[in-house]
């Protein structure tokens, strides 16, 4: 069981999130589930994952320190995560690779046009 039932992320353009959002998840099989007027969800089986112009009017921000991660089918499909992020206008935070923390942890960072920190990574062996 999942301990959470979606994470949501702010933008201040909700038309370049959801283009960045289409190419980059869409390198993990992930794709836009639903659209509302000021936001947009992803997900594989349920929404799971949403950017939003913020409730109270106020210019998205991203957290200091905050990261969010998507799980990666493949140590390919990392590279293509972080490939696509980068030609959409990403900034790298960490290229493609393995991690030190655990033997097959394989992952790669970046920060979305917004600010926001977000990553893929990969357990399998190869």
């Amino acid at each position: 069981m999942t301990i959470f039932t979606h994470v949501v992320i702010g933008t201040n353009d909700l038309e370049r999130a959801r283009n960045f959002y289409d190419e980059v998840l869409g390198t993990l099989g992930v794709q836009r589930v639903m659209n509302l007027e000021t936001a947009s969800l992803w997900g594989a089986d349920a929404p799971a994952f949403m950017v939003t112009r913020p409730g109270n009017g106020l210019p998205a921000t991203y957290a200091n320190g905050g990261t969010i991660s998507f799980a990666a089918p493949s140590r390919a499909a990392v590279h293509a995560f972080h490939e696509t992020a980068l030609k959409l206008g990403a900034v790298d935070e960490g290229e493609p690779g393995p991690r030190s923390f655990t033997p097959t942890a394989y992952a790669a960072y970046v920060r979305d046009p917004d600010g926001n920190k977000i990553c893929t990574y990969c357990f399998a062996s190869a």
